[in-house]
This record gives structure tokens, C-alpha cells and sequence, in this order.
């Protein structure tokens, strides 16, 4: 009998064994049900890292599918390594965002690292060249004494990785709350550019096609990274660094440029990542979708450690890896491609018509498992969820009025909250490549599709405070703050991709705010023409019991049709009228205002209103087409006085404003947080149709009603913040 005909050796399965894999009880019962006999250790594996939250999304997927996905500019939504979405004129942009959150809490160098290479994998598998990178981060309290050394690590590890690969990143954001102190958020996100003819996709179509392993060798590195990914952390999580990968951003510079001079060649049937689970997701995931079989050697494998097992490399997450199939007779031609680039190429397997993952080492049967009930029959979990209590809503006169509006401002600026993120965004090269037209720290970022006028924005949005007192208003809130972002700059919103960071769903109360997340983000979806096409769930976000605010992060994507009309936050000429589109209600719960003034946030967020939004947002837009405005910012994180200093800084422009209206306390109106809202500046004597004048720019102060503070004040104070602290 051949190796790939045996039964494979059973493991001793313990209760423990069972326990340290991820599984429960139930879920090994399913695995001796599926497979009739106690499964190897190998199989074991296997079925961990598949059955895990990180990889089969048992405990979301359910709610998941409730989310928009399509549209006509929809060309692949969620189920591929990314999402694609047209842009006419033949092409497309294909992006995903991701999370990299338990690595980065334990290792942040290499966790944040890693986390960039694998999102650039997943967009680059697909035939696109990325172009842009973007962030969400989330760390906690400033001083708690962890904190500094798990920014500087992530910081350094996003740069080394996106500036040596030649990649730009181009914008994100980062907050501080004590809740993130046991887990840290990395939530990376890519944006590629490709042909719509030039698609690649993960389905392994025929049978007796060989299976090939290209880029870096397999070592030891990230074994069980998905199982550590889908559970909680507790005091011993520090004995879980070796399973934090280690990256290469140099080979995957080698791997990226390979990949795409092989796409070119038209030998390539299928190919995927090696991301999360390493070969294992690549060759189930691959075979599942093409409908057939595997028989993998793994004598095959390039090792960069000698005695590996065959559960070793199958559950490796070595970076810089891809699994391809090929087109018969095209290997010698791929194989010289990648030699030409110093990386490995082996042919390890090749697809059946058994719908079998059938695996050797050593010339010994290791795995035969059914493909199809591997990929599709883990658990679909409906758990428990209770929705999060109503929070009373606010009255701005029950929130204390400041002694000085001008000195809260100040206060809220120099804040961990609302200071400059220069120090963060300055450590990553963001003009790479030479088509960057919006830097860091405006609405979006914007890069130019390389030799035309049309332009991509791109944006990451969420306001976790937000989702924690009201989940279902927080998670339109996140999908209209990203609508809002893009419009700002004048692009068209055109499909998000979602970053689910949640703590631990086997809590009623935490499966809860994902379900209200998850409703809202639906209904602003549906209402803002905005489909979900790809994303990632990232659960068990909690440390010795406590979680992590609910943070359902947003990646948005635009297209500016062109980029000779787009708008800016610093473009103010002297003398240009100030004007605000957009009702203001003067909410103040939940507001910077009431964290840094009034001693802590509290009380509902505010509303969300879709049809203002989009109303809003297509005025804006025209607006900005028409050159009719000189200047765009989006009101958001503290208010309509905060976005005017914002304005202020970026040109170096002062304003004389008109007073708060006698409708609602002043500290309401200046930073009260309602939605909807943008500020727009226009050439003196140019009305705003359906806007309040605010006041004029011009002089090196902001004044309001006889009180004035100068613009470079206001400017030392939200420079200072972050540079002291890490300092």
C-alpha cells in the first residue's frame, strides 16, 4: 500500500490535547463524526487552526451575512483574498483591511510588521500592485507603563516594513484608551491598483494540475498564530512570542515583483496567500473552491529548520510564502521567473478528482481529510447575545460650561485624544512611488492612478466610545464618518472593507455589541450606496476578563474622477468666507469636550441621520467639482470649533467668527458632535446655498466675540503632546 493510500497514524487524544488545540468538547465529537477514526496529530492541527475563530468566523459569520455586498461597481465581494471593485476605463482597485492584534500585543515590532506584509499579500495574490497603505491603531492609557513601548515597536514595525517594500502609507488614525491596556489594535489595510482582465483568484479548477510552493523557506515561526489569534489573553501571555511570525519586507519586495511578471505570463490557474494557518488555509481553501482534491509531499517544502514535522509545516506562518497551481508545462518557465528573483519554487502536490487533502512526509501518510467538510462544516454558532442598554441622552446644560471656550479648545488639542499624529505618520514614507497627491492628516489620503487624472481616496474610520454606549448608532456612525471623509475630498464612496475588533462573544453582552455593530453598519451601508466586499473578525479581544471597546474599524475607498478638482483642508485664501453645511444640535454626550473638560465620557452618543449624510455629502461634492469652494473639512472628534482650527493649522490662516447663536449654551454649539456636518471656506462675497456663514478668514488669530488665541498657539499646543510623550 503507497503512503497516500494509508490510514494515518492516530494521535494519544487527550481532554487536554482537545483543550490546548482550541476545540470543545462538541467540536471533537464533530471531528471523529467527519472522519469516522480518531484523527492524527496532524489532522488534529488542521482542524484547529480551520475550526478557529481567526479562520472559519463560526461565532460571526452568521451576522456577517446580513451585510451589503454587492453593487454594480462590485466585481469580487468577500470570500477572496480581497476585495475588487471598478473604476472604469478598464481599471479596478482591490483592497482589504486587517487585524494583527495579539502578535503586536506580545511581539509589536514584528506583529505590526507582519501584519503589513500579509495585507500587501492578500492584495497582490489577487494581480494588483499596491499603492497605498493605510492604519488603525489603538493603544492604551498613556500611562500605563506598557503603552509607550508597544507604540514605538508598532510604529517602527508598520515603517520598516511598508517604507522598505517601497509601499506608501498614506494616512490612519490612532487613539488612546485605557480599555486597549491588555490588547492592542493593528488593523492594517492595502489598496492595489490592477487591469479588470487581470484578476487572479483562489479556485484550483481541473485535476492533475501541479501544486507549487513559492517565496521564503518554512521554519517554525507562527506555528498556531490563528488559535493564539481566536482566544483570550491572561497572565501568561507572554510564553505565546514564538507564535508571532517574523518578517521580511526585502523577499516580499522579490515575491511581489515575481508574482506579478508570473500573472503576466498567463501560466497561473489559482494562487493564494500562505496568511493565517500557512499551507494548510492556502491548499483547503484553494481545493474547496476549485471543487477537487490535493495530495501535498511535504518532503517537497523548502525548510529553513531541519526535523520539521509534517504538523509543523502545515501549520507554519513563515511569511512571504504563496501557493499557487499551474497551467502543465508552464513550471520551467515560472520556475526560472523565480530564480530570477532569488526565491524558492518547488512543486509540492497536485490537484484530484478526491476531494481529498491527502498528506506525505518522510513516505508516510500524515493527513487524508475530506476537503469540502473541512473548508464548510466548521461549527455556525448563533450565540447569546443581549443588547446593550438605552444610554440617557444628554442635555448640553447638564454638561459643566468652561471658564474660557478658546482655552477648552487649547486643552482638547493638546490631548491624547486630539493632538498632531506627525510623529507617527513623519516615520512612514508616504511619497513613494511619486503618486501621493493627499498626505497624511487630512479627511482621506489620495494617491494618483499612475498616468491619468482620476484619483483613489482612501480612509480608516471608527469611533469606538461611540459603539460602546449605543453599538447599533456607532456602527453607522463608523460607516458615515467614512462616507463623510471621502466625500471631503471630493471622491465618489465607493465600497468599504470592515475590521471587527470585538472581545470575547461567548459574553451575551459582547455578542451584543457585534450584533448592534454589526445592524448599523448595515443599514448606513445600504443607505450610502457603500457594500461591504471584504474584512476580517478579530474576537476574544480581552485580557483576564476585560474586553476591549467595541471597534468595528472601516476602510473606506473613493474615486475622484479628477484630481484637478479636490479639495483640501489648508487651501484658505485671506478674506475667504467660512460656512457650515450641516444642522447643528449642540450633543454633547460622549464628546471630547466632555472627556477632557467635564471628567469623563458618558451618556448616548450622537445621531446618525442617512439621509442628511448622503444629501450632505453629494452637496459637498458638487461643491467641490464646481470650484465653487477653496477649502473642505468634515466636522467629527470635538466639534465645529475643533474642525475650524483644524483648518486653521493646516494653512496658517486665522478666522474672526460670529458668536454662538442664543439657540443653545456656546460650548454646545462650538463642540458638540452632531453628525452630518462639513466646513467649507469660499471666496469672499461667494454664498454657500443652504449654509450658515460662520465668519472670515484672515490675520494669525481666532477670534470669537473679543477673545482671540493665534494660530501658531494653537499649533505649539497640538504638536507638543506626542512628541513629549515618546520622548
Amino acid at each position: 500500500m503507497s503512503a497516500a493510500n494509508a490510514t494515518p497514524i492516530p494521535a494519544d487524544i487527550t481532554p487536554e490535547l482537545i483543550a490546548e488545540h482550541g476545540l470543545s468538547d462538541e467540536e471533537y465529537a464533530r471531528v471523529l463524526e467527519i472522519m469516522g477514526r480518531e484523527p492524527s496529530i496532524t489532522e488534529l492541527g488542521i482542524f484547529s487552526v480551520m475550526w478557529s475563530e481567526h479562520c472559519s468566523y463560526k461565532s460571526s459569520k452568521y451576522w456577517l451575512k446580513t451585510l451589503p455586498t454587492d453593487g454594480p461597481q462590485v466585481i469580487q465581494g468577500p470570500g477572496e483574498n480581497a476585495g475588487v471593485v471598478d473604476l472604469g476605463d478598464g481599471d479596478c482597485v482591490v483592497f482589504k483591511m486587517e487585524s494583527h492584534n495579539h502578535p503586536s500585543f506580545i511581539e509589536p515590532y514584528q506583529g505590526a510588521a507582519t501584519g503589513v506584509g500579509g495585507i500587501m499579500r492578500d492584495v497582490f495574490t489577487m494581480g494588483a500592485r499596491p499603492v497605498a497603505n493605510m492604519n488603525a491603531l489603538r493603544f492604551g492609557a498613556p500611562d500605563h507603563p506598557r503603552t509607550r513601548h508597544l507604540v514605538s515597536g508598532v510604529v517602527a514595525g508598520i515603517g520598516g516594513y511598508g517604507n522598505c517594500i517601497g509601499v506608501p502609507t498614506i494616512g490612519g488614525e490612532t487613539n488612546f484608551d485605557p480599555r486597549y491596556n491588555g490588547n492592542i489594535l493593528v488593523n492594517a489595510m492595502c489598496v492595489g491598483l490592477a487591469k479588470t482582465d487581470g484578476i487572479f483568484y483562489s479556485a484550483a479548477k481541473g485535476v492533475g494540475l501541479p501544486v507549487v510552493y513559492v517565496g521564503s523557506k518554512t521554519g517554525r515561526d507562527g506555528i498556531h498564530g490563528a488559535t493564539m489569534a481566536s482566544a483570550e489573553f491572561d497572565d501568561d501571555s507572554e510564553e505565546k512570542r514564538p507564535t508571532v511570525q517574523v518578517g521580511d519586507p526585502f523577499t516580499e519586495k522579490l515575491l511581489l515583483e515575481a508574482c506579478l511578471e508570473l500573472m503576466a505570463s498567463d501560466s497561473i490557474i489559482a494562487i493564494q496567500d500562505m496568511g493565517a494557518a500557512g499551507l494548510t488555509s492556502s491548499s483547503v481553501e484553494m481545493a474547496d473552491k476549485g471543487g477537487v482534491g490535493f495530495t501535498l509531499n511535504l518532503d517537497k517544502v523548502p525548510q529553513r529548520e531541519t526535523g520539521m514535522t509534517a504538523y509543523e509545516m502545515m501549520l507554519s506562518e513563515s511569511q512571504e510564502r504563496m501557493l499557487m497551481v499551474l497551467k502543465p508545462g508552464t513550471e520551467a518557465a515560472a520556475e526560472k521567473i523565480f530564480q530570477k528573483w532569488e526565491l524558492d519554487f518547488a512543486i509540492v502536490g497536485e490537484t484530484t478528482d478526491t476531494g481529498r487533502l491527502i498528506i506525505t512526509h518522510n513516505g508516510e501518510a500524515m493527513a487524508d481529510m475530506p476537503v469540502a467538510t473541512l473548508a464548510d462544516s466548521a461549527p455556525e454558532y448563533q450565540r447569546p447575545h443581549t443588547p446593550t442598554p438605552a444610554a440617557p441622552v444628554i442635555a448640553a446644560s447638564d454638561v459643566p460650561a468652561p471658564e474660557s471656550i478658546l482655552g477648552s479648545l487649547e486643552a482638547m488639542l493638546a490631548s491624547q485624544h486630539l493632538c498632531s499624529r506627525r510623529w507617527i505618520w513623519e516615520q512612514y514614507d508616504h511619497m513613494v512611488m511619486g503618486d501621493t497627491v493627499q498626505r497624511p492628516g487630512g479627511d482621506a489620503g489620495v494617491v494618483r492612478i499612475h498616468g491619468t487624472t482620476k484619483g483613489i481616496a482612501i480612509t480608516t474610520d471608527v469611533t469606538p466610545r461611540y459603539c460602546e454606549a449605543d453599538p447599533v448608532e456607532g456602527g453607522k456612525q463608523a460607516v458615515a464618518e467614512t462616507y463623510r471623509n471621502l466625500c471631503a475630498v471630493g471622491a465618489d464612496p465607493l465600497a468599504i472593507t470592515d475590521c471587527m475588533n470585538f472581545g470575547n462573544p461567548e459574553r451575551p453582552e459582547i455578542m451584543g455589541q457585534f450584533v448592534g455593530c454589526i445592524e448599523g453598519m448595515g443599514e448606513a451601508c445600504k443607505a450610502l450606496g457603500t457594500p461591504v466586499v471584504s474584512g476580517n473578525v478579530s474576537l476574544y479581544n480581552e485580557t483576564n476578563g476585560v474586553a476591549i471597546p467595541p471597534t468595528p474599524a472601516i476602510g473606506g475607498v473613493g474615486l475622484i474622477p479628477n484630481i484637478d478638482r479636490m479639495a483640501f483642508t489648508g487651501s484658505i485664501n485671506e478674506g475667504d468666507d467660512l460656512w457650515l453645511v450641516g444642522e447643528t444640535h449642540g450633543h454633547l454626550g460622549q464628546s471630547i469636550y466632555q472627556d477632557v473638560c467635564a471628567d469623563g465620557f458618558d451618556g448616548a452618543p450622537p445621531a446618525v441621520d442617512l439621509e442628511a449624510e448622503r444629501a450632505n455629502g453629494e452637496k459637498i461634492r458638487k461643491l467641490i467639482r464646481a470650484n465653487h469652494v477653496t477649502a473642505v473639512h468634515d466636522i467629527s472628534d470635538g466639534g465645529l470649533l475643533v474642525a475650524i482650527a483644524e483648518l486653521a493649522m493646516a494653512s496658517g490662516i486665522g478666522f474672526n467668527l460670529n458668536e454662538a447663536p442664543d439657540t443653545m449654551p456656546a460650548h454646545a454649539w462650538w463642540f458638540g458632535e452632531d453628525q452630518a456636518r462639513y466646513i467649507v471656506t469660499a471666496a469672499s462675497g461667494t454664498p454657500v446655498p443652504g449654509a450658515l456663514k460662520l465668519g472670515t478668514a484672515g490675520g494669525e488669530s481666532l477670534a470669537i466675540a473679543g477673545a482671540t488665541t493665534t494660530v501658531v498657539a494653537l499649533q505649539s499646543a497640538h504638536e507638543a503632546w506626542l512628541p513629549d510623550y515618546m520622548g
